[in-house]
C-alpha cells in the first residue's frame, strides 16, 4: 500500500514536473501559430489588393476613356473652356 502511494506520489511530480517545463514552450508555439495564420491573411488580402492595383494600371495605361474619367472624378481637372460646378448639400435642421 505505501509503495503505490510512494510510485502515485512519483508519477504525480513527474507529471507536475513536466507540464511546468514543456507549457511555456507549447503556450508561445500557440501564440507564433496564430500570429503565422494573421501574417498568411495580411499575405492573401494584400495579394488581392495588389492584383486590383495592377488592373487599374494596365486600364490607366489603355484606355484613353478611364483614363478621362480618372483625371476629372479624382484630380478634378476639366476641359478647356468648362465651367466646373460643386454642388454643395444642404446642412439637415434637426
Amino acid at each position: 500500500m505505501l509503495a503505490t502511494i510512494k510510485k502515485a506520489f512519483w508519477v504525480f511530480g513527474l507529471a507536475v514536473f513536466f507540464l511546468i517545463l514543456f507549457l511555456p514552450g507549447f503556450s508561445k508555439m500557440q501564440e507564433l501559430r496564430d500570429r503565422n495564420n494573421d501574417l498568411e491573411n495580411k499575405i492573401r488580402r494584400l495579394n488581392i489588393e495588389n492584383a486590383l492595383i495592377q488592373q487599374e494600371m494596365k486600364k490607366m495605361d489603355s484606355d484613353p476613356v478611364y483614363q478621362e474619367r480618372v483625371a476629372r472624378d479624382k484630380m478634378g481637372i476639366v476641359r478647356k473652356g468648362e465651367i466646373p460646378i460643386k454642388i454643395v448639400p444642404e446642412k439637415k435642421k434637426r
